[in-house]
């Protein structure tokens, strides 16, 4: 099997600082979601759907490293999920050039790769010194790494035994894993009313009842959202969440949610869809005048989301440990 040439081996090295700054990453990808925004697409559902009725032919799930098995978070899932849908490809399995050689097969010849960001830190040398001379500690600069990855799909030869994509959730699962979900988050859910939202100053979630949902399964992506929200209570993610109805930092936190309800269902394989549209305008102002407002919202809706999923899986370890206890 061929080498991979110097120029593809150095695609996959992390870019220095002024490199990564010269690119403009912030700029790029902004300019990419907000494309996307005015087009009428929303980049965290439309892998599983389009104003078109057309879709991509992957299930709903998170991007995923082929080989490590570790999904994508932050801004990175709507870049990957953005590819798959302009491709249609079936999977969401991601491997580098490199990742494809160790899986024993390759990158196929002019296949094009999707750029994807990792956000570090770096102590400039002359900050290093001023804090030598001042006794200060150093203080890092924030930049962004460029990473190359390729679809499964643009690969062959690819061993078996890679992570897969894993099967939707079958309708009749939604509903018990759902209601799981919620019980482990140990948020006060209420049910009752003719609105959905969460009340900071008293930490409780509320969701009208299910007959007042089209779709039952509507009701769970309402209230999904809705715990994203009570994730960033201060005992737990600490979010500002106290912002006057209308104000940018109100409409930030909606972006939050959104994408976190979105990247919550995707996770457990249920398929996200909008559920607050006609914060539409107000999302593209907040990302026209900050290029670093959709990291930083994606960032923090991958945490949301993370935080519920973790307080699942250990309430599922626990009741795993009850079982073997009483057997």
């Amino acid at each position: 099997m061929a080498k991979p040439s110097s120029r593809s081996a150095r695609r996959q090295r992390p870019e220095r600082p002024d490199q990564a700054e010269h690119g403009n990453l912030y700029d790029e990808v902004t300019r990419r979601i907000i494309s996307e925004l005015e087009a009428g697409r929303f980049p965290w559902v439309q892998p599983w759907g389009r104003p078109n009725g057309e879709g991509s032919g992957s299930g709903p799930g998170l991007p995923r490293n082929a080989l490590t098995a570790r999904s994508y978070s932050g801004v990175n899932v709507l870049i990957l999920w953005g590819a798959v849908i302009e491709q249609g490809w079936p999977s969401q399995s991601w491997l580098t050039f490199r990742q494809a050689l160790e899986a024993g097969g390759c990158v196929r010849k002019g296949e094009r790769g999707t750029t994807v960001v990792y956000a570090d830190r770096f102590t400039p040398e002359a900050e290093k010194e001023r804090a030598r001379t001042t006794g200060d500690e150093a203080k890092a600069v924030p930049f962004l790494k460029r990473f190359t990855v390729f679809n499964v799909a643009q690969c062959e030869g690819l061993r078996s035994g890679l992570a897969a994509d894993p099967a939707p959730l079958p309708e009749r699962q939604i509903v018990p894993v759902a209601e799981a979900v919620i019980a482990a988050s140990g948020v006060d859910f209420r049910i009752g009313g003719d609105r959905a939202f969460y009340v900071p100053a008293y930490d409780y979630v509320q969701v009208p009842p299910q007959p007042a949902f089209y779709e039952q399964v509507n009701f769970y992506r309402t209230a999904l959202h809705e715990l994203c929200h009570a994730s960033g209570h201060v005992s737990r993610l600490d979010r500002k969440l106290a912002n006057a109805f209308g104000s940018k930092d109100y409409v930030r936190e909606e972006l939050v949610a959104e994408m976190g309800s979105a990247f919550l269902c995707a996770a457990l394989g249920i398929v996200p869809t909008v559920r607050h549209a006609d914060y539409l305008a107000s999302w593209l102002d907040v990302l026209r005048e900050d290029n670093r407002a959709i990291f930083r919202a994606a960032s923090q809706a991958s945490k949301a989301a993370d935080w519920i999923l973790a307080r699942h899986a250990e309430a599922q370890e626990r009741a795993r440990d009850e079982r073997r206890a009483a057997a």
